[in-house]
């Protein structure tokens, strides 16, 4: 995985600033600000429906409908790396696994040009990075969900991105694939990568994850981990949750406080 490693101390920090993001007119994210910082490793986690998922998707661009901005460094968009839930994937298309994880190269080869014999090779190496040596062939229907998990895996490591983003990539795993891909995560961390991942195991992010932002649609708490999975969070947060209202119209922030509230 070494050769892989190269972009990482070109990961920039992710600043949001009054972020908030809205489908069909009513937000799911109020007013965020904060920074991922530069090779920072951190969780998301909060109640079922705080905007955790939504916030991946506008920091992955393919949610616009967003207020305030989202800066990666000294740009408005970087190469990143974003994992859906598996709920997102197609497990029906006819596809090889090692098709898969040659789509992870896409910006080398182009849109239709062919995978070429070195890509291939570094495909091969990826899947076995992730445990799945002798899969290349196979149709990702035929795996399970851990071993199509992998797959997704060896497609990020393919894209040698120095940001990932990761939407609860363990969820409904088995003990042992956990452990292989949060030693993947870990890694990546290692190497100056920057990984923000929506949890939802505290445990494991108590052990592992140094930054925490605990959000509710609107961040609770946003620091070291320790700190913000205390029990006073933890019920502020469900506390918020309980009054949420989806028809809600978007709210609007004093004058003198500036901006949207």
């Amino acid at each position: 995985m070494d050769k892989l490693t190269k972009q990482g101390s070109f990961a920039p920090e992710i600043a949001l600033t009054n972020l908030t993001i809205a489908y069909d007119g009513h937000p799911a994210v109020h007013h965020l600000s904060g920074t991922f910082a530069s090779g920072s490793l951190t969780a998301i986690v909060g109640p079922n429906g705080a905007g955790k998922s939504t916030l991946l998707s506008a920091l992955s661009g393919q949610l616009k409908g967003i207020e305030g901005s989202i800066r990666f460094g000294d740009a408005s968009r970087i190469d990143l790396a974003y994992l859906p839930q598996q709920s997102a994937i197609d497990r029906d298309f006819p596809v090889r696994v090692l098709d898969v994880v040659v789509l992870g190269a896409w910006k080398i080869m182009g849109s239709f040009l062919p995978a070429s014999r070195e890509i291939k090779q570094r495909a091969t190496e990826m899947l076995a990075a992730v445990g799945l040596v002798g899969f290349e062939r196979r149709f990702i229907g035929e795996l399970s969900v851990g071993q199509l998990q992998r797959v997704l895996f060896a497609r990020l490591l393919m894209q040698d991105a120095p940001v990932i983003l990761l939407d609860e990539p363990f969820n409904a795993l088995d003990t042992r694939t956990v452990e292989d891909l949060l030693q993947v995560v870990l890694d990546w961390h290692h190497h100056s990568r920057t990984v923000i991942a929506v949890l939802h195991d505290l445990e494991m992010v108590r052990q592992y994850f140094p930054q925490t932002l605990l959000l509710a649609r609107e961040a609770i708490a946003w620091d070291a981990t320790q700190a913000v999975l205390s029990t006073d969070n933890l019920s502020r947060a469900r506390a918020t949750a309980e009054y949420w209202d989806d028809r809600a119209p978007w709210c609007v922030r004093a004058p003198e406080a500036g901006g949207r509230l």
